[in-house]
C-alpha cells in the first residue's frame, strides 16, 4: 500500500511554473527556471554551483573543447578570464588557433550547412556547420605561428610547455593584434592556458611546415605535472566543461596524477558540464560526474550538475546570469606560482 510509505523524504519542493515578467534580468528568470524542471532547471543550477566555486577557496578549472570560437563564443571567453570566473584555461588547439586568427583582425563568417561544398573549396573557404572561413586568411594565422615558433628557437633551444609557449604568444598578440582574445587576455590576467592535444589542431600543423629534423618541441609531460600541483596546492578545485574531449580528460586526470604524485587531493569538490553527448556511447563527452567519482576524479561530497544542451545556447546564458549576479562583487583569485616565460618574451622581442 502506497499509504505506508513515507512520502515525505520525496516530495519536499513543488514545481513551480515559470512566469514570464518582460522586465526580468537573465539572472531573474534563471532563478525561476530552478523552480521548474529538466535542463530549464539544470542552466540554473550550473549557476549556483559557479557562484559557489567563485565565492569559496576555489581554483577553477576551465575545459573548452568544440568550435566555440567560430560559433561566436570568443568575447564570453575573454569576460570569464578578465573577471577572473575562471584560473586556468584547458583548450582545444582549433579553438586557440581561431582565436590568433580572429586576434589578428580575420573573421570567420555566417553561412550555410545547406552548401555545396565542393562550390566552397573551389572558392577557397571552409565550412564548420554553418560558419565559413577563408583559406588564405588561416594560411596567415599558420605563418605567424610558425615564425613565432621561429623566433622562440633562436631565443632559447629547448621543449617549451604549450602554457609557456601561448603565454608568449598572448604576449606578443597583445602588442601587434587587433583585438582582444582569449590568449591576450589569459596573458594580462596571469591566467595560464594549456592545450595538451597542440599537435590535433592548425597550431600544429603550422609547426610542422619547417623542415628538417629540428622543429619546435613541446613539454607536454611539463603541462601534466603544473596542472596537478595546481590542483594539489589547491584550496579546493572546481571545473567547468564545455563540451568533452581532450580538455575535460586533462584537467579530470589532475586529481589522478596528483594522487599517484602521493599528494593529498579528494577530487574536484564543484564541478559543471555543459555537453550535447549521451554517457550510454562510453565517451568520455557524455560521462557523467558520478562515473568520474569512481576514479576520484570529482570528490565523494561535490557539487556537480550536467547541462544537457548545445553549448552555444548554455554557456553566454550561464554568464551573463553569473555576471548579473556578481555585478560589483570582487573576486580575490588564487595565485598560481608558475615558472614565468616572461624573460625569454622579451629576449625575442627586443630583438626585432
Amino acid at each position: 500500500m502506497a499509504g505506508n510509505v513515507n512520502r515525505k523524504k520525496f516530495l519536499k519542493k513543488p514545481v513551480r511554473p515559470v512566469k514570464i515578467d518582460a522586465d526580468s534580468t537573465i539572472e531573474a528568470l534563471l532563478r525561476r527556471m530552478g523552480d521548474a524542471a529538466f535542463q530549464g532547471k539544470n542552466l540554473a543550477v550550473a549557476v549556483d554551483i559557479w557562484e559557489q566555486m567563485l565565492k569559496g577557496r576555489t581554483t577553477v578549472f576551465f575545459g573548452l573543447a568544440g568550435a566555440m570560437v567560430p560559433a561566436g563564443l570568443r568575447n564570453v571567453v575573454v569576460h570569464l578570464i578578465k573577471e577572473r570566473y575562471i584560473d586556468c584555461l584547458v583548450s582545444t588547439g582549433a579553438n586557440l588557433f581561431h582565436d590568433i586568427h580572429e586576434t589578428l583582425g580575420r573573421y570567420h563568417w555566417q553561412g550555410s550547412c545547406n552548401m555545396d561544398d565542393n562550390e566552397l573549396k573551389d572558392a577557397g573557404i571552409d565550412r564548420i556547420y554553418d560558419v565559413f572561413a577563408v583559406e588564405d586568411e588561416f594560411n596567415a594565422a599558420d605563418r605567424y605561428i610558425y615564425d613565432l615558433a621561429e623566433r622562440l628557437g633562436k631565443a632559447d633551444m629547448r621543449p617549451y610547455t604549450t602554457r609557456e609557449f601561448l603565454s608568449v604568444a598572448g604576449e606578443d598578440l597583445a602588442k601587434r593584434g587587433k583585438a582582444e582574445g582569449i590568449l591576450t587576455a589569459a596573458y594580462k590576467a596571469g591566467v595560464p592556458v594549456y592545450c595538451p592535444a597542440v599537435a590535433d589542431s592548425s597550431i600544429g600543423i603550422a609547426l610542422a611546415l619547417k623542415d628538417g629534423p629540428d622543429h619546435f618541441v613541446f613539454d607536454v609531460i611539463g603541462d601534466v605535472k603544473e596542472t596537478a600541483e595546481i590542483a594539489a596546492k589547491a584550496k579546493t578545485t572546481g571545473v567547468v566543461y564545455v563540451g568533452g574531449g581532450t580538455p575535460k580528460n586533462f584537467i579530470q586526470q589532475t586529481e589522478v596524477t596528483a594522487t599517484l604524485q602521493c599528494k593529498d587531493v579528494e577530487g574536484h569538490k564543484y564541478a559543471v558540464q555543459i555537453t550535447a553527448d549521451s554517457p550510454h556511447w562510453g565517451g568520455l563527452s557524455g560521462c557523467t560526474f558520478e562515473e568520474a567519482q569512481s576514479w576520484g576524479k570529482i570528490a565523494k561530497k561535490s557539487s556537480h550538475v550536467t547541462v544537457n544542451s548545445d553549448a552555444t545556447i548554455a554557456l553566454p546564458v550561464i554568464v551573463t546570469a553569473l555576471a548579473q549576479r556578481l555585478k560589483g562583487y570582487k573576486r580575490k583569485a588564487p595565485l598560481l606560482d608558475l615558472k614565468k616565460s616572461n624573460v625569454v618574451g622579451k629576449r625575442i622581442w627586443e630583438r626585432q
